[in-house]
């Protein structure tokens, strides 16, 4: 099996959980937080996806979903155009409201498309290419995709076991 089938599969997984985490959940719910420090599903489902995004994007020279098929718009959040959600406080979590979990599956899967379609054309050599110099040692293309598909584990639900 390839780098690249595993990556497959493991990014599919996400696509899988997003889905089974918001799936008929009404927008109270959805935009609901357990405490003013709490994140909202909305919120946690929208960085989830804005970070894959981001990061997939740039390691692939492309433009983010976000911005190249309008879900910032569709979104109409009170947030720069650019925002992932990193280092949110409380106030902005807040501004990360949906009307419908479509919106957020249908944005993770566009995202999930634009990633598979990169991950399916790359080579074995491809993962060595280093996508960023501002880390010690310097991040590979490997190491960037698996850490993407890393962080939505406490983001997206429990996973399977």
């Amino acid at each position: 099996m390839h780098a690249k089938d595993i990556l497959i599969d493991a990014y599919s997984r996400i696509q899988e959980e997003v889905h089974a985490a918001v799936e008929g959940l009404p927008p109270d719910i959805l935009n609901a937080r357990p405490s003013d420090d709490a994140n909202s599903v909305s919120w946690l489902v929208w960085h989830l996806t804005r970070v894959q995004d981001d990061h997939v994007a740039d390691a692939a020279g492309l433009e983010q979903v976000w911005l190249s098929q309008d879900w910032e718009k569709r979104f109409g959040l009170d947030l720069p155009r650019q925002d992932t959600g990193y280092g949110h406080s409380s106030a902005k979590v807040a501004k990360v409201r949906v009307d419908s979990a479509d919106l957020l599956t249908g944005y993770y899967d566009a995202v999930h498309e634009q990633t598979l379609e990169f991950v399916r054309g790359l080579t074995a050599k491809d993962f060595e290419r280093i996508v960023d110099e501002r880390w010690d040692p310097p991040v590979t293309l490997g190491v960037r995709l698996v850490s993407v598909r890393g962080a939505p584990g406490g983001h997206s639900g429990p996973g399977p076991p």
